[in-house]
């Protein structure tokens, strides 16, 4: 029996990323999925990115992952979001061509080195010792590994809701995962919660009339990726693929009514649904009963690619009866004569409640074990792709005998997602907003590859060519910046001009060097017009990391610290930080008893008790 160093059980966005991570790194890794023809599939939207979303991809791609380039190789549509607004929160946004998305990333796992793919569910974790050994699956079959990574996204006791009927699954056309809920509470004894989830529906194209809607098109040729596409995998020149627009409308009084008159056939109102849903991405149901006063709410018609005729209505996400679908859909502009092609339902299931998780994404019960994904509350594409390559990154360095990769707030919007997870009571599917980040000036989409590729280069998650492109880039970008801040005009250096507010590059410097990148320019002018407040956050980390350097004893007794409240003691017990920095931004604890706890580490430190 072949023993593996990695084993990544689902192959959605998390797995796909998590086994390319471990591979990448040498680790002999096998991913285990229910259907190898679903690797990558895109289950909801057809897009990538968006507001803080695009910060995490392009991260994704500056650590060496694959969604930046499937992306860009399989887009039909590209959008840069915030343009009005200042840098940090500038997010790209691209359509794809879902069905191109899926196969090319099949193919970029099939053809990767130290990667096996095999089409099983695992159905249950063997034990030895207080260390997990192996996982078994429904053909008997028992693989053994040094470590595990746990990406089952929506399908652990996954429970779809098409008004008053319920079917079991993951997402529609594929099966639940039944058992390994059960495994993971009755083996590993780890505390499972129950949240929701929904997708709207698909309408045929020929049925749309687009002449009532706004089209919406691509803002030009921009992309996720840092690096040259690879073309050895599915070959598909950028540009290729054919563009196309978007639409938009607004549900109409007609479409109010409709939802109210059936609010009570609903589950989310009559009880059926006991799983919690977002916020942030609410049902139509819900934003017609929460906003009562609203007339209407804005929707965006996708397209699913550039080779099928269906659209993916965004915003009008539902588990309404089917009956009562059509009507709604008929309501809006444009839409009277539509034909939907799949019905929208919203899907129950079970998550790891992150509390028991580290910020490696470990189980601190079981340190071989790694969850990334949905499982871990988040919700999005692109959140379960970066805890993926996390977790991927650590399966492997633990099978190798390392420190895990731990990437802090100040690095990533990565860091900041895991940190939130690991220090916050997480109620709701998490979704991840550039608001979160205390840092956003430093964590900009533009920026990824700069802050970024030298640790994943360090941890064998980039190869050297590639980094060599960001050294190269970084030499460009200071050898400018040092010949501008020499060159004077009118009583100052051309930098100090570049400072102004309102100048770009062009408007300053008569003599760009002959082949000066434009994003080393774009760099330059970002750099030199947020200068002072970008060094006011580089002085608020260096403080914030004076905490993050106190280690917290995994053994600590909080029972033992006089003068916590008891709320704060709870919470600390329950979260168990490794570090004061985390310690401090769990909420119900005060800067006075993070103090309290300074001092009794330093006794132990000292070998005071």
């Amino acid at each position: 029996m072949v023993k593996y160093d990695v084993i990544v059980i689902g192959g959605g966005h998390a797995g796909v990323e998590a086994s390319s991570a471990a591979a990448r790194m040498g680790a002999n890794t096998l991913l285990l999925t229910q259907n190898v023809d679903h690797i990558g599939q895109m289950s909801c939207n057809p897009a990538i990115g968006g507001i803080a979303k695009g910060h995490v991809a392009r991260e994704i791609d500056a650590l060496g992952g694959e969604m930046g380039q499937n992306t860009d190789a399989t887009a039909i549509q590209f959008r840069m979001l915030n343009k009005s607004r200042g840098p940090a929160v500038w997010s790209p946004r691209a359509q794809c061509d879902k069905v191109l998305y899926q196969r090319r990333m099949k193919q970029q796992l099939e053809k990767a080195e130290n990667l096996t793919i095999q089409q099983a569910e695992g159905l249950h974790f063997v034990t030895d010792k207080g260390k997990i050994v192996a996982v078994e699956t429904q053909f008997g079959d028992r693989y053994e590994s040094e470590s595990f990574v746990l990406c089952a996204g929506t399908f652990m006791r996954g429970l779809m809701h098409f008004g008053d009927r319920q079917f079991p699954g993951g997402r529609t056309g594929d099966a639940s995962a039944e058992t390994i809920s059960v495994s993971l509470a009755e083996d590993l004894g780890l505390e499972l919660m129950r949240l929701k989830t929904g997708t709207p529906p698909r309408v045929l194209a020929k049925t749309i009339d687009f002449s009532e809607m706004d089209p919406q098109g691509s803002e030009g040729e921009g992309s996720f990726s840092y690096w040259p596409i690879e073309k050895d995998y599915l070959t598909i020149d950028r540009g290729q693929v054919p563009q196309l627009p978007c639409y938009v409308i607004h549900t109409t009084a007609e479409t109010k009514k409709v939802i109210e008159d059936n609010l009570h056939r609903s589950p989310m109102y009559n009880g059926a649904i006991k799983g919690i849903g977002t916020r942030y991405c609410p049902s139509i149901e819900d934003k017609v009963n929460r906003f009562a006063d609203k007339m209407s709410h804005q929707i965006y018609l996708e397209p699913e690619g550039a080779y099928t005729d269906e659209y993916y209505l965004n915003g009008i996400s539902t588990s309404l009866p089917v009956d009562v679908q059509v009507q709604m859909i008929r309501s809006l502009p444009g839409m009277s004569k539509a034909e939907l092609t799949r019905y929208a339902y919203a899907v129950e299931y079970d998550v790891v409640a992150p509390h028991q998780t580290t910020g490696s994404l470990s189980v601190k019960k079981w340190p071989n074990l790694f969850v990334a994904g949905q499982i871990n509350g988040t919700s999005g594409y692109e959140e379960a792709a970066g805890q993926g390559l996390v977790a991927g990154c650590n399966a492997a360095r633990l099978a190798a005998k390392k420190d895990p990769m731990i990437i802090g707030r100040d690095q990533a919007y990565i860091g900041v997602m895991i940190d939130d997870l690991v220090t916050k009571d997480i109620t709701e599917p998490y979704r991840l907003f550039t608001s979160r980040a205390e840092y956003r000036l430093l964590l900009r989409q533009d920026n990824a590859d700069r802050r970024l590729s030298k640790l994943a280069y360090e941890m064998g998650l980039l190869p050297y060519s590639k980094y060599q492109i960001v050294e190269n880039k970084e030499k460009l970008i200071i050898e400018e910046k040092t010949r501008l801040e020499k060159v004077r005009t009118h009583g100052k250096s051309l930098w100090e001009h570049l400072r102004a507010n309102g100048n770009t590059y062009e408007s300053v410097v008569q003599d760009r060097p002959d082949g000066l990148p434009d994003d080393v320019v774009e760099q330059l002018e970002i750099d030199a017009q947020y200068e002072a407040y970008i060094k006011r956050e580089m002085q608020q980390v260096s403080q914030t990391k004076r905490l993050e350097n106190w280690k917290i004893p995994t053994t600590f007794d909080y029972e033992g610290v006089s003068g916590l409240r008891n709320e704060a003691r709870l919470k600390l017990i329950r979260f168990r930080p490794e570090t004061l920095g985390q310690a401090s931004r769990i909420d119900g604890v005060t800067p006075a008893e993070i103090g309290l706890l300074q001092v009794f580490i330093k006794r132990i430190a000292s070998g005071d008790s």
